[in-house]
This record gives structure tokens, sequence and C-alpha cells, in this order.
């Protein structure tokens, strides 16, 4: 698979958010720029919400992937959508019409994404891969940064991809949580084609330079 089939978007989780400015500046070789909204209920954290979102839209020179980590998905998710995100996720744990809500986001404009936490089977969303833009495989429990890699949801991974192909499915496969470069060649030979690491990019010395070797990395492991 080339470089360019390959997505690295970094979690601004791990960014400075005192320099949210300059520390988007640091991502611009991004593919998009990852959004953690958590509202203190759906995650036992806190982050920001639409005010801040619309802030880093207007900043960022990315496109923004905003994963909402939040109760009530239905009736908040469009909002994100109408600020210009090019992608929204949302977990399917907190939707109670994830197709309907899907196909609302992507009549306003965004991509749609779905997010499974762990614990949830991905099974039921085989007979509906095509209404999503993305699905977003969580290799840690949602709500913190900074966490171990799941290696134990590679196999939920595989079945994905193997299905979306078995279907002709376009949809990308995200993995988000642990993602560093001793992780992410395991993430691409289960699947995965886009991405979500933050103190790997973040932490670096070079964030350009680290999201270059995460890119070249997967695109060599990918199958």
């Amino acid at each position: 698979m080339a470089d360019s089939d390959i997505r690295i978007n970094p979690s601004i989780l791990a960014a400075d958010f005192v320099n949210m400015q300059a520390e988007l500046a640091r991502v611009a070789s991004a593919d998009f720029v990852h959004v953690d909204v958590m509202d203190n209920h759906f995650v036992p954290n806190l982050t920001f919400g639409s005010q801040m979102v619309e802030r880093i839209q207007a900043t960022s020179s990315v496109p923004l992937d905003v994963h909402l980590m939040i109760t009530d998905a239905d009736r908040w998710a469009p909002g994100y959508a109408e600020l210009g995100a090019a992608s929204v996720t949302f977990h399917l744990e907190a939707a109670a019409e994830p197709v309907a809500l899907a196909r609302r986001l992507r009549q306003i404009g965004s991509r749609a994404g779905v997010a499974v936490k762990p614990a949830t089977h991905v099974e039921s969303l085989y007979d509906v891969l095509d209404e999503f833009d993305q699905i977003l495989v969580m290799t840690v429990e949602p709500g913190f940064g900074g966490q171990s890699f799941m290696a134990d949801q590679m196999p939920k991974l595989a079945r994905l991809r193997d299905e979306a192909r078995r279907r002709g499915s376009q949809v990308w496969l995200q993995v988000d949580g642990g993602v560093s470069a001793s992780t992410i060649a395991q993430a691409a030979e289960s699947g995965a084609d886009t991405f979500v690491a933050g103190s790997a990019v973040f932490g670096a010395d070079d964030p350009s330079q680290a999201i270059a070797a995460l890119r070249a990395t997967a695109s060599a492991h990918v199958h």
C-alpha cells in the first residue's frame, strides 16, 4: 500500500493546550488532527466542547478528525459537523440511531465515523459498513491518554478488514490508543489504515519526522 493510503492523525490530547496554535503548526504534515471531545459522563474525563473545537477548526491548517466520547451522540454530533469538521466519529455505545446519525453527518458535509470500545462487538456493523466512512477500533479504554496498546483488539480489527474487503467497502479502519513506533506495525498488519497517535508525535523532538516514520512503518506492514 502506498504511503498516501496511510493516514496519521496526531491527537491533541497529548498537545500543550495553552499553546495550541503552535502545537497545531508542529503537526502540519499530518493527514488530520484528532480532536478528543470528552464529557465527563460517557468517559471519566473532561476535555472541551464545541467552542474549543470551533477555535481549533479556525486555526488548524490540517482538517479535523473529531472523536466524540460523549453521551447522546444523536443530539450533539451534528453540531460538530456544522462547525466544518472534516470527520466526526461518535461511539456506537452512545447512539440510539447510528445509521440515521451517520447519514445526517454526511448530509451536513462531514465524513461519518463510528467508534467501538474494546468490549463492544463489531458484527452488528457488518451489514451497514457503507453507511460509515470510518470505523474506529479503540485500542485502549476511552477517556485517558497515555494508556498501553491493547493487542487483544487486533482480531476484531482483522475481522472488520476481512468483512470490508469481502463486501468491497471503502471504509477506513482507524485505531486509537497506545499507537507508537513499536505498535503501529501490528495494527497495520491487522487492517488499520488510519492511526491516531498522541505522545508518539507530540512528545517527539521533531513531530514531522515522527509522523513520517509512523507512516513509513505502517505502509510497510499493510497487507
